[in-house]
Parts: C-alpha cells; structure tokens; sequence
C-alpha cells in the first residue's frame, strides 16, 4: 500500500510567495534589507522554530514582540484574502489512487487555514502532520518519519512531493522517493537544479505531470519488493 505525502506551502497551495515578500518587508523594516527572493533562498522551507534563530542571528538581535506579532497578523490576513491553490492540483491529487496526507513545517492550524482556504481541506480530512510536532523541523526526517508511522506505512512505500530543497533532503533521509515541484510563484530559476541536487528523484513544473510521474516511481517500488 503506497502513501503520497504532500508538503503544503509551494506544493497545495501558493503560499510561499506571500509569507516571503511580508518577510522580506519586515526584515528591512529592522534595518536589514531584503529581497523576497533573499528571503526565499535563506528561510524557505524551515519551520518557524527554525527560522526565528536564524532572523535574529541575521538582525543581531531579537525581533520586537510587537512587530512580530503584527506581521503575524498581517501574514495571515494576506493568506485568507489573497491565498489560492497551486493550478491543477485539485485534479492532480484526485487522479492519484493512493492513500495521502499533508507534512508541512506551517503550524497546523495555519495548515488547516490554507486548505480551507483554497477548498482542498476534504481530499485530506485529518491526515495532517506539522513540524511542530516534532523534535526536528526539516531537512531532518522526523516529520516524514511520523507521517508515515501514523499512516502505517512504510517510508519505502512513500513518494513526497516537495517544492525546496530542504523538504527534498527530508524526505530522501526519511527513506522517501521524492518528487521535487517547481510550478508555484516563488520558484526561483535554478529551483529544479537544486531539487534534483538535494535528491528528488523527479523534478515537475506543473501539476498535471503529478499523476504519471507517482505511478513511475510507485512502479519502482513495486518491482523492487
């Protein structure tokens, strides 16, 4: 029995771009200027546990509780008004007769948020995992570890698909196939060269190539049992 273990953020829905550009603004609002892009190739894919140490150490010092909490709000309020699902994905992950859940470094209540959001909240149900949960946010294991545990699966029965190389190098530790994706907005131009150096057995541009690229690597599995 094989699981799909779908990262959210970049990979469900268009997420990245948004957290990124208010992350970017704030970093230069504390007299540290940045580009989204900056801010994408520095913290995508880290948990928020993970990415506040590096911020600080970047600033020199600890972000203001105040500021902090107002890009909180501000973040949010960008993701229920402005937040839509990566094209094609509602179709891609219905055509794919595996079982699935969501493993995201997002904390699960903005996990949730996001896929109700985008209307894609029922092809998942309860089956989401959140880095919060574990020791280690990503590139370690542990994530994908628990989701696999908990779905009861083995992680050489499990195909991820992720958007950073982070997640990749995760889901490789893990004992994963993974699927490296490149389509959402905050992609940069070397984003596949640096999914296919991380691990990613396959590297995607949209997500109408989902489908037939699971069923290649799920038919690898099979055929090495």
């Amino acid at each position: 029995m094989g699981l799909i273990i779908f990262d959210c953020d970049g990979v469900l829905v268009d997420s990245e771009i948004i957290a990124h550009e208010l992350l970017a603004q704030m970093m230069t609002d504390l007299g540290h200027p940045m580009t989204t892009a900056e801010a994408v190739r520095k913290f995508a894919g880290r948990s928020l546990a993970d990415t506040l140490p590096l911020i600080e150490a970047s600033l020199g010092r600890s972000i203001p509780d105040h500021l902090g909490q107002r890009y909180g709000r501000l973040l949010l309020e960008r993701l229920r008004r402005d937040l839509k699902p990566i094209p094609g994905v509602k179709t891609a992950v219905t055509a794919l007769h595996y079982r699935r859940c969501v493993a995201s470094s997002s904390s699960p209540e903005r996990i949730r948020m996001s896929l109700e959001a985008t209307g894609l909240a029922s092809l998942f149900g309860p089956d989401i995992f959140s880095a919060t949960q574990v020791a280690h946010g990503k590139p370690a294991p542990d994530l994908y570890h628990l989701a696999a545990r908990t779905m009861a699966v083995a992680p050489e029965n499990c195909v991820v698909i992720e958007d950073s190389a982070l997640g990749v190098s995760a889901g490789r530790a893990a004992g994963m196939k993974v699927v490296g994706f490149t389509g959402a907005a905050h992609a940069t131009d070397d984003a596949a060269e640096q999914l296919a150096a991380a691990g990613a057995c396959d590297v995607i541009s949209s997500m109408v190539e989902l489908p037939a690229t699971v069923e290649r690597l799920m038919s690898c599995v099979k055929t090495t049992r």
